[in-house]
């Protein structure tokens, strides 16, 4: 398990940066983003409770501009909700694109590719004593901006490459899946 997501962000990460990306596939109240996606890259300091985080976001290139707009606020902070609470962590945006987000949720595989950028997908676990068709584990109680309750995953593939400088295989690697449910 990734040291951060079971201390509230005040572990230190199994590496010298601790580099994720959330992609959050969207439904919203006031404006219709039905079947649009947003993924956030975050390149943190090893103890992500200490700040400093540096931030790129990529919104769906297939949104309008008015959700665009929307996704936009939510996700960078500036509307309530949970990444508003994440703000003070961030010191540099690093920028904020418009790409192509191919999201697929089959079950218990979960991907998601942001143009040539990014390329996730990872595997909610079971446990191997229920076979293939048992109940996937979770965490529950979690300090988490999407649910306090995270499915367990296993990145199939966790690429990235020309991410603001950044490349990255952390294929094998810890990964979480969990729908959830966001209000101001």
């Amino acid at each position: 398990m990734c040291p951060c997501t079971t201390s509230g962000l005040t572990a230190p990460a199994d590496h010298e940066r601790c580099q994720v990306t959330f992609a959050f596939h969207v439904d919203m109240d006031g404006v219709d983003v039905s079947g649009r996606s947003v993924a956030v890259f975050i390149d943190a300091p090893r103890v992500m409770a200490d700040g400093g985080w540096k931030v790129a976001l990529y919104l769906d290139a297939e949104a309008d501009p008015g959700q665009a707009e929307a996704l936009g606020k939510v996700f960078s902070g500036q509307a309530d909700g949970p990444m508003a609470a994440l703000t003070p962590l961030i010191g540099e945006v690093l920028g904020v694109e418009s790409a192509p987000i191919d999201y697929r949720d089959d079950g218990r595989r979960h991907a998601a590719r942001v143009g040539d950028a990014i390329d996730i997908e990872i595997e909610d676990q079971v446990a191997p004593q229920f076979g293939e068709d048992g109940p996937v584990m979770s965490l529950t109680g979690m300090f988490h901006p999407a649910n306090s309750t995270l499915a367990i995953a296993r990145s199939t593939r966790a690429t990235g490459d020309g991410v603001y400088g950044r490349s990255w295989d952390f294929s094998g690697g810890n990964g979480h899946s969990a729908s959830f449910t966001w209000a101001a």
